[in-house]
């Protein structure tokens, strides 16, 4: 049987630690501030990143090169192992099509080999939780075909309830209109927003203030955990340059679910980009993904 590797993007928000961990082949998503691109060998720390956002740079994402997918997917065929890829959200980028491009064309050359492209229908740690569980799967022995099977099953189940600080740069990408982002923002009212069961983004309701934002959002999560709940796996919290707020949260998710290990990241800056400074995120394992409201 040949061996396998399990890729993912930039996007999955995916810790050094298990990267390092799993040797886990990172795609590259892109961003740009002006006429300087970031994302492959040039890199921005997110602290820096986030700052440029709040100073009123405004910086813009790029979907995957196809070229460096082909160039990352041949070492991997080269060495005489079959491929799975978790991609981030085909409902919000491009870059699911891309992997499945390139894919499609390697096939045809490496036709003794493998490469399954899994849409995660997800974002950020969403991706990640993915990664940690199938290369759980991996060494304890299972299958590349029972791996994929899971995982379709798996993804349903892996939520993400989330909150911006600032609704002009959800205005920017076309979530809510001048006259909302105007009127919220006068009212200081934080909006929330999920990843529906098709992989898109949609809004769901507000609460005055930060402190209620962050309360609500945990109270929102609570209430989605049933008996099927896999309180064995990671919770993710990410943030866009809030720290104290992504511990804060963790400590009452630790406190008040069976959930006890907390994975906390930033959020990716091609994802930041739309999110802004001040984004939140909490991403488990839970109730199948809720529909479009």
């Amino acid at each position: 049987m040949r061996d396998f590797c399990i890729t993912t993007d930039s996007n999955s928000d995916l810790p050094q630690e298990y990267i390092d961990k799993f040797g886990t082949v990172i795609i590259p998503q892109y961003y740009s501030f002006g006429d300087t691109v970031y994302g492959d060998e040039l890199h921005m720390p997110p602290t820096e990143f986030y700052e440029k956002m709040k100073s009123g740079e405004l910086p813009q994402s790029q979907a995957n090169n196809p070229a460096v997918i082909e160039e990352k997917f041949r070492a991997i065929l080269d060495n005489d192992m079959d491929i799975i890829h978790i991609a981030f959200s085909s409902a919000l980028s491009g870059s699911y099509n891309n992997v499945c491009m390139v894919a499609r064309e390697l096939a045809e050359e490496y036709t003794d080999a493998k490469i399954t492209v899994i849409d995660s229908l997800n974002v950020s740690l969403a991706e990640s939780l993915m990664v940690i569980f199938a290369n759980q799967l991996k060494e304890s022995g299972t299958s590349y075909d029972n791996i994929i099977l899971l995982l379709d099953n798996f993804k349903n189940h892996i939520n993400v309830q989330f909150t911006v600080d600032d609704l002009f740069h959800l205005l920017r990408g076309g979530r809510v209109n001048r006259t909302t982002a105007i009127v919220g923002s006068a009212l200081n009212l934080k909006p929330f927003l999920y990843v529906n069961n098709t992989g898109a983004l949609t809004s769901d309701g507000t609460a005055r203030g930060r402190k209620k934002s962050l309360r609500t959002l945990v109270d929102r999560v609570r209430s989605s955990l049933d008996d099927n709940t896999d309180f064995t796996l990671p919770v993710g919290i990410v943030h866009g340059n809030c720290l104290e707020d992504a511990q804060s949260v963790a400590e009452m998710i630790k406190a008040e679910t069976p959930f006890k290990n907390v994975i906390i990241n930033y959020v990716s800056p091609s994802i930041g980009t739309h999110a802004g400074p001040g984004a939140l995120g909490i991403i488990y394992y839970g109730q199948p993904k809720q529909p479009a409201k």
